[in-house]
């Protein structure tokens, strides 16, 4: 309100400079120097006035900004607390030691399941893989000997049965 205030009366006295000024010349032009020379005095101390009023608007509005930034930060510090104490209160549900103990149960499962899998994986004995390997060499011999094709159609696939290549497939992943 009071740098609205301050504007409009920068606009009054300017109004008035200009017809001071046109008054000023009309004195000189009648030959009232002394009376022209007052009224530009006046003049030249509204134009001062004027100036100190444009300091004032200034001031104003620097203050209304920092005002504003104010306000703007004490809504980012109210923003901040109310963060910290949403994170105290998860922190109260979740303690240091519930998370380590997390941490830990979770590694003894997994240590479990690769004994598990270290168990399947190694079932096979060592007598069991060289009995494996003599079928497989078995098979392959089996292979280079070669049938006669036969001239009527396959049989249907039953479920639950291999075929050779499958077989062989499954042999050569278990040996891996």
């Amino acid at each position: 309100q009071q740098r609205d205030k301050l504007r409009q009366y920068q606009k009054r006295i300017s109004l008035n400079l200009e017809r001071e000024r046109a008054l000023a010349r009309e004195l000189l032009r009648d030959g009232k120097k002394e009376k022209a020379m007052l009224l530009l005095k006046k003049k030249r101390y509204q134009e001062q006035l004027l100036d100190k009023t444009e300091n004032q608007i200034s001031n104003l509005e620097r203050m209304v900004q920092d005002i504003e930034f104010t306000q703007i930060e004490m809504k980012v510090i109210e923003g901040l607390k109310i963060g910290n104490e949403c994170l105290n209160k998860m922190h109260q549900v979740m303690s240091i030691e519930e998370v380590e103990r997390i941490i830990g149960e979770t590694q003894d499962a997994v240590e479990y399941q690769r004994q598990i899998d270290e168990l399947l994986a190694g079932s096979l004995t060592e007598e069991d893989e060289d009995a494996i390997l003599e079928e497989l060499n078995t098979i392959t011999q089996e292979q280079m000997e070669l049938p006669e094709v036969p001239s009527e159609p396959l049989p249907e696939k039953t479920p639950g049965t291999f075929s050779l290549c499958t077989l062989q497939l499954w042999l050569l992943i278990l040996l891996s």
